[in-house]
């Protein structure tokens, strides 16, 4: 993965990881921002342009499923009515990347990879969205910006002193991914996400088991070949097996807990033919 290419820190993940050969790349600088003191005062307004010029670009550098996709038709089926949520302006799309992951933005993008709608149903897909739009809804994108722009301003000195627009290079961009993919969501604030999105799945009429499911599936991951790569990163993680008993136990108070069973995983589009048979004369 070429660290000094890519805004990963942008990427609120539900897993908290990216594959060690993550597909996801962006070569080029993605427009000018202030730096230097403005980045003490990074505004929703401004994390948001940042963010929105970061996700034009790595739509180009990656291979974005077409309308006609079978994944993007998926998608569209399971999230298209949430383009509006809590308040957000929504915007979403399927990347065909094998990495088992997904993401949103402070801008609003969301960002679902191949990988996972591979390994998850319906009902689970909408509770990982669902803890990505509650990164965005709690200011966690906001912040994840903030730092690592605080950090790259930080870092170079004569622009930290000073008080004039500068154009952000490749190699600073790559500072911020940099200070982006060094920096972690709190336990806290990965908590407060799960709690969004057990709401989400609630408030929407959605099974608030598949929360649970979601985050037994990680833990099975963490016990597989991945495991010492999953554990690394996920060292400033609540433990996925807690984050799955704590969201059964909110299913049992709520007097909705049953164990899930997954629905079939669809990623293809059914084209049916009509038989015709002509009568006899």
């Amino acid at each position: 993965m070429k660290r000094n290419t890519i805004l990963l820190g942008l990427l609120v993940t539900f897993f908290g990881v990216t594959t060690a050969n993550s597909q996801v790349l962006g070569d080029k600088a993605i427009g000018a921002v202030s730096k230097g003191v403005k980045g003490f005062t990074f505004s929703d307004a401004e994390a948001a342009a940042l963010s929105k010029e970061a996700i034009a670009q790595m739509d180009k550098d990656n291979p974005v499923a077409p309308a006609t996709d079978p994944y993007a038709v998926r998608l569209n089926r399971i999230f298209g009515k949430h383009k509006n949520e809590n308040g957000l302006v929504l915007n979403y799309k399927v990347y065909k990347v094998k990495d088992v992951n997904a993401f949103a933005t402070a801008d609003g993008s969301v960002r679902v990879f191949q990988g996972l709608m591979d390994i998850m149903d319906d009902n689970e897909l909408l509770a990982v969205i669902g803890h990505e739009i509650g990164h965005v809804a709690n200011h966690d994108s906001r912040d994840a910006v903030k730092a690592a722009y605080k950090k790259e301003a930080l870092l170079d000195a004569a622009a930290s002193q000073s008080d004039k627009v500068a154009t952000l290079s490749e190699s600073q961009l790559g500072k911020i991914g940099n200070a982006m993919i060094d920096s972690k969501h709190s336990r806290k604030q990965e908590t407060e996400a799960d709690d969004f999105s057990y709401e989400f799945m609630k408030r929407n009429g959605y099974d608030v088991n598949a929360v649970e499911s979601s985050f037994n599936i990680l833990a099975k991951m963490s016990e597989g070949s991945q495991a010492s790569f999953l554990d690394k990163m996920m060292s400033s993680h609540p433990d996925s097996k807690d984050r799955a008993e704590k969201a059964k136990k909110r299913a049992e108070k709520d007097k909705l807990y049953k164990a899930y069973v997954q629905k079939p995983i669809v990623n293809t589009t059914a084209k049916t033919t009509k038989k015709t048979t002509k009568k006899k004369k």
